[in-house]
């Protein structure tokens, strides 16, 4: 009899422990399994997960500068329950990234949980879409635009097959967005190509991508961003304009205020950069476009400056600002 019961608080304890191993291996092994070194998911991985936020990188830099950092992880703050993918060109199922390797700024952003370092297979993303034929065809040679335009293809197709929202890197979300089909003004002329969310597989991403092929003109900027947005959806009903601050609905799509995330205008864009008397509170914005394109003069960041700048990423990127901005020893780069 205490034999027998040797026996059976053996096998409990047996039990206990495979479970308590099992639960700490990754999904699906149990004795074979390792975990996978590399900081960023496979496609398999993304396609698994909810919607989220995309950001593109379509140069191969795997540095990304202050702003970029500031980008994705201010997304990840004031979305910690969604996936931040960051899709990066210079990225292939081969690069390896160490700690002791990875540059500061994708070291800081792969330690936030909800952050993936995903490569931009461009070509698989544009496989079962009307881009695909495009791509093949594109002499990148004679393309003038060519990080734009494949940047413009890679947003729409992206959005299309995984759904969420797209976010240019020059932008510092602020509060939380609960739409889900949206697109946002510009101005008041223009649809912008720079932050737009739609669902899985939705339509009117389809028609985007056919109408990126159908009318396509690299040689002209923001043809295939800007433009194409505004042009398909003056073909669902005719938006003029905004009454207050009010966004519009067309269709179930939102179309919303420049407020929500162009409170300063692009002609403007420098004020991000001077010290204002009063700190501006954006009551009614998302997030801020910082019209990256328009700083030819390659203004930046700089720690105890006091500008606009420099208070957002202390507000929204601090561990950029840390990283980045303050340095190693608190004084800046």
């Amino acid at each position: 009899m205490f034999k027998k019961m040797k026996i059976g608080l053996g096998l409990t304890l047996l039990f206990a422990l495979a479970f308590v191993y099992k639960r700490s291996r990754p999904p699906g092994c149990l004795f074979s399994c390792e975990r996978s070194p590399e900081p960023f998911l496979t496609e398999r991985d993304v396609m698994s997960r909810e919607s989220g936020i995309i950001f593109v990188e379509t140069t191969d830099r795997l540095e990304p500068p202050p702003l970029v950092s500031c980008s994705v992880e201010s997304a990840a703050r004031i979305h910690p329950d969604k996936p931040i993918r960051f899709f990066m060109k210079g990225l292939n199922n081969n690069t390896s990234l160490d700690s002791e390797s990875m540059p500061a700024a994708l070291s800081s952003l792969s330690a936030m949980k909800n952050v993936f370092l995903l490569p931009l297979q461009t070509e698989a993303f544009f496989e079962d879409t009307p881009l695909l034929s495009w791509y093949r065809k594109a002499n990148p040679a004679q393309e003038r635009y060519w990080l734009i335009v494949t940047s413009d293809a890679s947003r729409l197709a992206l959005v299309w097959k995984y759904g969420g929202i797209y976010m240019d890197t020059d932008v510092i979300s602020i509060k939380p967005i609960l739409l889900e089909n949206f697109l946002t003004a510009e101005d008041f002329q223009w649809s912008s190509s720079g932050i737009f969310g739609f669902s899985r597989h939705h339509k009117f991403m389809w028609d985007c991508m056919e109408d990126f092929v159908q009318n396509y003109r690299g040689d002209i900027w923001g043809y295939q961003g800007p433009r194409l947005l505004t042009r398909r959806l003056k073909a669902l009903c005719p938006v003029t304009t905004f009454h207050n601050v009010e966004d519009v609905n067309c269709q179930n799509i939102s179309y919303l205020h420049p407020q929500r995330f162009y409170p300063i205008p692009c002609a403007q864009w420098h004020r991000y950069f001077e010290v204002w008397e009063k700190s501006p509170e954006f009551n009614n914005s998302y997030a801020l476009h910082l019209w990256n394109h328009m700083n030819r003069e390659h203004k930046r960041v700089v720690a105890g400056s006091n500008t606009l700048v420099e208070n957002l990423f202390k507000t929204y990127c601090p561990t950029t600002y840390k990283v980045l901005i303050q340095g190693p020893d608190g004084s800046g780069p």
